[in-house]
């Protein structure tokens, strides 16, 4: 029997099955254990410290508990926990970007997805790199900066230096004040050596959802395909670190496992990227399984409803608060709105999940990998997050000043962060409202930028914020940065 060790580089000693189990059958008997709950509850809150604000996170075994918690009162505290947490170290900010889907041939055999490769009515489309251009051109007239490229797992038709020319082709892209700063890559599990290439090309975050934590589950789901490898697949952040990328993303695919289950080994998963390369995942996603081409949710019979994935959201903040959280066009307005309370801190917009779906007038449905809840432009979306107080940022700063990994997560933790991001949120909205956005929209945004540069601490930084502000406003001049 493996033993549990986070330290362990091994994906059955790291995500434990003996020690998930142990760790639900605990949460259960301890979920109105009010006086643990508390103390629980009390170890997560931000501490303002002589550096700023430090978050202790919790242990997969304690944040297990709270999402256990059924006492109305104690979830409401959750919340306003999570809320306050996210607050401390993102402030009002909520990150932009949209998937950008490269090619949907692909050789496993997921089967929760429509890009499995016995789906034979699929569309099967693959970009080349004229397309990719178009995309991203459509992509930067709606005022988008940062994309997450994704594609099926192929090795003929999505080989790696694919990837790496179609990364090349949409940095050099320069149309009129537009560029794509930041290319984050959703690509099937890979090599140190191809991890080390897409370090060199540039990349921001690598993610890799690990669809479910359950090895008897993942390997039914993942019936056929160089997918079918648990371990490989579980093992593929530690090549990545080892490669040379520092920032990358986790996930899993609610509703596949059942959910204790999942978000006990998301927990582990994060715990054991801190004790190996002393540093978290920079993001971590909350998909749900969602209708598809020939797929239907129905089938999986673990789905969650909404106050579940709500609850999820807010112990990931509590316990892992550093991290980026993100949730995608799969949910709708709605659900997206509630999870901004919750810790969510990026979000997508405008997104397009079919193959050269961008270029095309209406949505596509021929070649989406699921079902897109929420169908709004990138300007209402950008609207209804100021009219909500919250600062739509296309910030790419961090990523490309160097602040990443460890770096990145030592700004963080001490709260410093706050001075750099903030302004440059506001820089980026006032691109985005010159350059892009409607006229409702403009005159939402401006009041908001006015307002929110003299929450900028320190007086230097403010200063130099509004004389960006006003050179992004009166001229072509772009991309100013702290």
């Amino acid at each position: 029997m493996s033993i549990y060790n986070p330290k362990s580089l091994k994906a059955e000693e790291f995500i434990n099955h003996e020690e998930i189990l142990e760790t639900i059958e605990y949460a259960e008997k301890n979920k109105r254990n009010v006086e643990l709950i508390d103390s629980i509850l009390n170890k997560a809150r931000p501490q303002k410290t002589e550096h700023g604000v430090h978050c202790e996170g919790l242990t997969h075994r304690e944040a297990s508990v709270l999402l256990a918690c059924d006492i109305p009162e104690k979830i409401e505290e959750m919340y306003k926990l999570a809320n306050e947490i996210k607050q401390a170290f993102y402030g009002n900010r909520i990150v932009m970007f949209a998937p950008l889907y490269l090619s949907n041939y692909c050789v496993n055999g997921c089967v929760y997805c429509p890009y499995h490769m016995k789906n034979k009515h699929i569309k099967r489309i693959k970009l080349t790199q004229d397309q990719i251009r178009d995309e991203v051109i459509a992509l930067q007239d709606m005022g988008h900066k940062r994309l997450a490229i994704e594609a099926g797992e192929d090795p003929v038709h999505n080989s790696i230096e694919y990837i790496l020319e179609s990364i090349k082709t949409i940095y050099s892209i320069q149309h009129k004040n537009g560029a794509i700063r930041r290319v984050n890559v959703n690509i099937a599990a890979t090599t140190v050596e191809n991890y080390r290439k897409l370090k060199e090309a540039g990349i921001g975050t690598y993610i890799l959802f690990q669809e479910t934590y359950n090895k008897e589950s993942y390997l039914e789901l993942h019936p056929t395909g160089p997918k079918h490898d648990y371990d490989y697949h579980t093992e593929a952040m530690d090549r990545a670190m080892e490669g040379g990328i520092d920032d990358v993303g986790l996930g899993v695919l609610f509703g596949l496992e059942g959910y204790q289950y999942e978000f006990a080994g998301l927990m582990m998963h994060a715990e054991h990227l801190e004790a190996v390369h002393g540093v978290g995942p920079h993001t971590i996603s909350v998909p749900r399984v969602k209708h598809a081409d020939d797929i239907d949710p129905e089938a999986f019979d673990n789905s969650l409803d909404d106050e579940i994935f709500e609850k999820i959201a807010a112990c990931i903040r509590i316990a892992v608060p550093y991290t980026g959280m993100i949730i995608s066009t799969r949910e709708s307005q709605e659900v997206r709105g509630k999870m901004l309370h919750l810790g969510v801190s990026q979000i997508s917009g405008a997104s397009r999940t079919s193959v050269g779906g961008y270029t095309e007038e209406d949505r596509p449905h021929d070649s989406e990998q699921f079902d897109v809840s929420d169908q709004r432009t990138l300007d209402e979306v950008v609207n209804w997050l100021m009219q909500l107080g919250y600062i739509p940022s296309f910030c790419t700063a961090c990523y490309r000043e160097g602040r990443t990994g460890d770096r990145f997560m030592s700004l963080c933790k001490t709260g410093q962060i706050q001075n750099c991001c903030h302004p440059n949120a506001l820089m980026t909205l006032c691109e985005y409202l010159v350059d892009y956005a409607s006229e409702d929209t403009k005159k939402i945004g401006f009041e908001l930028i006015e307002k929110e540069l003299n929450k900028i601490p320190n007086a230097k930084a403010q200063q130099i914020a509004r004389e960006n502000v006003d050179a992004i406003k009166s001229s072509n001049r772009r991309d100013f940065r702290f």
